[in-house]
């Protein structure tokens, strides 16, 4: 069976590309390119991606314009169904303004860009995006921004914790972000946001293979479907 993606673009969105070469390199298909103010995403797709970059030029506040594109309703609307999304940096903002993520992204505890390979702590292998991990693993990708300061109020933190739904949690101190959190996963585990750009570590050429699992354990699992 053909892997069937799309990766939206939105206004100032910068690494739509990175995106689309990752996934083409990984399920050797190329994704379908989707413009933020289609009303309708293709139909059945099996992986939407939501982007890095600025959409919208970062106003308001960062994803808070483009949650209200109209795409995002039938982005939301899939995600509903079961289909795998996953956010990556804005991409993570944009699915917290759509309340698909619990949580909001800030401005960096030390309020400058971040820009430089983390390592990250794989928090579970139990995720359609995280299988092709072994929980506890140490990864290294690339982070780039100025709001990933990951936020929410205690009793969120701690269902997030104790539902499994941390996947990623920065080995040393990133950028505010509270009990280091880098990645989130929803209740139902398809949607995953990071601040971490995995697209940015596919190939030994990046420095670090380590995001290709990642896209491989989406691949799979629809396999295994």
């Amino acid at each position: 069976m053909s892997f069937r993606a799309a990766v939206v673009t939105f206004p100032g969105s910068n690494c739509d590309r990175d995106m689309a070469v990752a996934l083409q390199q990984v399920a050797g298909a190329a994704p379908l390119r989707v413009w933020h103010g289609e009303a309708d995403l293709p139909e059945r797709l099996d992986f939407i991606a939501l982007p890095g970059g600025f959409s919208y030029g970062d106003y308001l506040r960062c994803g808070a314009m483009a949650a209200q594109s109209p795409i995002m309703r039938a982005v939301v609307r899939e995600a509903g169904r079961g289909v795998p999304v996953l956010g990556v940096c804005n991409g993570f903002q944009v699915l917290t303004e759509t309340g698909l993520l619990p949580g909001a992204l800030m401005r960096n505890a030390q309020l400058t860009f971040v820009c430089r390979e983390v390592a990250l702590r794989v928090e579970t292998s139990q995720s359609l995006f995280t299988a092709g991990y072994e929980a506890g693993q140490t990864i290294r990708m690339p982070v780039a921004h100025h709001d990933g300061n990951y936020f929410a109020d205690e009793a969120t933190l701690d269902r997030l914790e104790g539902d499994g739904r941390v996947a990623f949690r920065y080995v040393e101190s990133c950028n505010g972000s509270r009990r280091d959190i880098a990645g989130v996963l929803n209740e139902a585990g398809n949607v995953l946001g990071m601040m971490p750009h995995p697209e940015r570590a596919i190939e030994p050429e990046h420095g670090s293979t380590d995001g290709r699992a990642l896209f491989e354990s989406a691949v799979r699992s629809l396999a295994d479907a």
